[in-house]
């Protein structure tokens, strides 16, 4: 439980009643540390289930971000599997994900440092199984009557153009790599049917992303173990599949939208019928941001484990495949992912709304849940937990949007009566992404000293059909920077937050959103962008494969659509920069490198607009290092206080702000 502090308080508070003090907004004393968020906290990652044995990948701030694969078996025993200073992380498509797999007690990885595949046999250390190659491999799958590895492959050493992606079988008796599928941009789920006659996988081509279109297909595996055969099973250019699986039965099992809602089908290849196991309307996919993504696991052939998603939350329910009747779950979370099931338990990684992440288990006969291991050993205390309140909010064309807010909390202290709270305007990532209302203490960080935080959904964010998501196309830098400034007003006019106190942060993409509202709309007070998009021609440009094209659905072809490009990109609009702006970049990004930040850092130096820029040597896209995120908030808060004009009740390192 947090301890509160042992100091007299913020400066400028009253006591009231003896019980709780009156103090500014913002200048609150919190028990929640800048060192806590990452204070012997970890990341949950991958999962796979070998029988009864689980692991999971944590990726470990407090040792500079590695990611070590842990298991837990059947009696309990919990141990690291990979030690230092081998880190289990592989940067295909940069974002990566899929990193490792496990069949029979040995385990196959990617290394971060060398991207090659290791192999660590029970009680033995890690050795190489690919040849040192500029090439990064995911989404690993055993095939265990031809003794090797399917995985996809990124090869990047094929001169100046763009990486190369395949399906490929790696030799775990000499480590020769064979191609088995190509001619696509991308790949990824390769899955072996249960009597290892069979390969499925999904591919997709350039401008699509995964959630835009793409196929499943599915190919017999010859004597040689090439593959032959192949043929299209569901999917195209506007119909976006998601994890196939197979059934002991031979049956294949698979997610798509093709009804507006991802929800599940199962193909059978003797009689090529498709039929819908439960109609919905809510989400059983996501979007394929990274490899080894799982929101179910089938059982056995009369049952399938699965979370969908509705109004924003999940729900973890039981399927019966022959009857299709569905049985949710009454547990106290929010979000499931990295499912996986055997006949005596369902694993995953789980959410709730006032508590932190956690690796739980669910007994398949009594649904008696188990809490294997949580992201953080801090346990909340109510007095200073805020809950999510979903809200829907009017949007353009008598349309609406999504978000969750959260007001401030600490039980010793209130506002100055007539005073509104401070809001933090939260834009994620992707921007085909969603939040959710899983307890976080980044966010507590904030409304445990004051603010008032609105995390929103808008019209691109995934969770609420097909069409909700399809929103943002051809309308990024307008639907989501719309429905941020929409989200900020309907708040204020409830008197949920000080219309003139009003500040908006993200990254990455989010980061995108928070720029150009600073510089489209005067609404907002401040902003703080984390390696986020100022010059859209630029990242079209200057960005990996994965992401390429993707702005050819957001906004439109370059360099066709150049023009539209321009308009939106906040670097070309500098005099609508009228508010302070913080910058945070990792100096190692590929995917937003920091030539985007310092341009317009630059320029709003020399325009005279208070502005801060805080570089990591070291960190790619997004911050993975203890005290890089400790930095982060402190300085983030440092900003905050000195724009809007409070004293801060911690002592933290100072900021340089030019301008101010």
């Amino acid at each position: 439980m947090f301890m509160t502090s042992k100091t007299g308080g913020s400066a400028g508070e009253k006591p009231v009643s003896g019980k709780s003090l009156v103090a500014p907004f913002g200048s609150w004393k919190s028990p929640i540390s800048a060192e806590m968020l990452v204070q012997d906290a970890v990341r949950f990652g991958d999962t796979a289930l070998d029988g009864a044995t689980f692991y999971w990948v944590e990726s470990r701030p407090q040792e500079e971000g590695r990611s070590v694969i842990v298991r837990r078996r059947s009696d309990g025993h919990i141990e690291d599997i990979l030690h230092s200073p081998y880190s289990a992380r592989t940067t295909a498509h940069e974002y990566g994900g899929g990193t490792f797999a496990v069949a029979d007690g040995i385990v196959w990885f990617a290394n971060f440092q060398d991207q090659r595949v290791y192999q660590i046999e029970p009680h033995g250390a890690p050795r190489p199984i690919t040849a040192a190659a500029d090439c990064r491999y995911a989404d690993f799958i055993h095939d265990a009557s031809r003794n090797r590895l399917i995985a996809v492959r990124e090869d990047h050493g094929r001169g100046d153009h763009e990486p190369v992606n395949e399906i490929v079988a790696v030799s775990l008796d000499d480590g020769t790599i064979t191609v088995l599928v190509a001619g696509s941009d991308f790949f990824s789920s390769p899955r072996v049917s249960p009597d290892g006659s069979h390969l499925a996988w999904l591919n997709w081509n350039h401008p699509n992303m995964p959630w835009d279109g793409t196929e499943l297909r599915l190919a017999a595996i010859g004597p040689t173990g090439q593959v032959d055969q192949q043929r299209l099973v569901a999917g195209g250019s506007s119909e976006s599949i998601f994890q196939p699986e197979w059934s002991p039965d031979g049956s294949l099992y698979f997610v798509s939208d093709r009804s507006d809602w991802w929800n599940l089908y199962c193909y059978s290849p003797t009689s090529e019928n498709i039929s819908t196991v439960l109609p919905m309307s809510a989400e059983f996919g996501t979007p394929q941001w990274v490899f080894g993504m799982s929101t179910y696991a089938v059982v056995n052939t009369d049952r399938i484990i699965a979370r969908y998603t509705q109004d924003g939350r999940h729900v973890l329910a039981a399927i019966d495949t022959r009857s299709g009747k569905i049985t949710p779950y009454e547990l106290p979370f929010v979000a499931y992912s990295g499912i996986r099931a055997n006949g005596t338990a369902a694993f995953m990684v789980a959410g709730a709304p006032a508590s932190p992440s956690a690796v739980v288990s669910i007994a398949q006969g009594t649904g008696e849940l188990t809490t294997i291991r949580r992201c953080s050993p801090l346990r909340p205390a109510v007095e200073f937990t805020s809950e999510a309140e979903a809200i829907t909010y009017p949007s353009t064309d008598g349309k609406s949007s999504h978000a969750f807010y959260y007001g401030p909390c600490n039980h010793r202290y209130r506002g100055p009566d007539g005073d509104a709270p401070p809001l933090i305007i939260i834009i994620h990532g992707g921007p085909t992404s969603a939040t959710d209302a899983v307890f976080d203490l980044r966010v507590q960080y904030w409304t445990s000293r004051g603010f008032a935080v609105c995390d929103v959904n808008y019209g691109g964010s995934t969770g609420y059909g097909r069409k909700y998501r399809d929103r943002l196309n051809g309308a990024w830098g307008i639907v989501d920077v719309t429905d941020a400034v929409g989200a900020a007003r309907y708040l204020a006019e409830r008197g949920q937050a000080d219309p003139e106190k009003l500040v908006i942060r993200g990254g990455s993409a989010g980061g995108y959103t928070t720029l150009a509202a600073l510089a489209f709309h005067d609404i907002f007070r401040a902003g703080a962008s984390y390696y986020g998009v100022s010059d859209l021609a630029l990242l079209a440009a200057d960005t990996h494969k994965f992401e390429s094209r993707y702005l050819d659905q957001l906004i439109g072809p370059y360099p066709a659509a150049k023009e539209l490009y321009d308009q939106r990109s906040p670097i070309n609009h500098l005099n609508g920069f009228t508010s302070p702006v913080i910058f945070f970049q990792g100096l190692e990004d590929a995917v937003v490198p920091p030539s985007q930040a310092e341009r317009i850092v630059e320029a709003l130096k020399n325009s005279g607009v208070p502005v801060a820029y805080v570089t990591f040597p070291g960190e790619q896209h997004g911050f993975r290092k203890a005290e890089n995120i400790i930095r982060c908030h402190e300085a983030e808060l440092y900003f905050y206080s000195r724009i809007l004009g409070f004293e801060l009740s911690d002592d933290v390192e100072p900021v340089d702000i030019p301008g101010l």
